[in-house]
């Protein structure tokens, strides 16, 4: 056996030296600062993602605010289109009621026209029946004006009283049990305009 295998003090001087050696000291730096590197690149992929992520949120936003924007602005077109269409048909409604009774007036002109016609008539003649013609024949021109304009007579004597059409102002006794219930007669014509009560008949009902 050698005396360097077996002199401790040598081992010693040995491990002092090799700890002393410049290239491995030099080597255990590189791998810090490779480390260090390492983390640096880490977290600056951290913080370009947090960036990225929030650039692309800020632009869905932007891109939010000009959506909002254009359907905020879509709606109060719409708004100002349904405000013009109300206005535009009460206006046409209001034409219409106005110029149906215009229509209605005009047609009654005639007969306002023969009904003059027969009062200068009936002054210079003293024949009743003359007049009693007259008046008929502008009563039938009436009663066929009214039945063009949709409005009717309800037939009422004879049928069995219905609330309905009917408004009940009297109640006659009767003997016939036919009769019972029946309107016996009619003091107050009734009147249909487009299968709509104008007027309900007053009636004289059979009890």
């Amino acid at each position: 056996m050698s005396n360097k295998d077996n002199n401790p003090g040598h081992d010693q001087e040995q491990k002092r030296q090799d700890n002393m050696n410049p290239e491995a000291d030099g080597m255990e730096i590189m791998d810090n600062v490779a480390e260090a590197a390492e983390e640096d690149e880490t977290a600056e992929d951290i913080e370009n993602a947090e960036m990225s992520e929030i650039e692309a949120l800020t632009k869905q936003l932007a891109e939010e605010k000009l959506k909002l924007e254009k359907e905020k602005k879509e709606y109060m077109f719409l708004m100002a289109d349904f405000d013009n269409f109300r206005k535009r048909t009460l206006k046409e409604k209001s034409e219409i009621i106005r110029n149906g009774a215009e229509s209605a007036m005009k047609g009654l002109l005639p007969i306002i026209d023969d009904f003059e016609r027969g009062i200068q008539a009936s002054a210079s003649t003293d024949d009743p029946e003359a007049i009693r013609q007259g008046m008929v024949l502008i009563y039938q021109k009436f009663v066929k004006y009214l039945e063009q304009n949709g409005v009717k007579a309800i037939e009422s004597t004879g049928t069995e009283f219905n609330p309905d059409i009917h408004e009940a102002i009297a109640m006659v006794p009767v003997t016939d049990e036919e009769q019972k219930g029946k309107v016996i007669d009619t003091p107050s014509k009734g009147y249909m305009i487009n299968d709509k009560v104008l007027r309900h008949a007053k009636v004289a009902v059979g009890q």
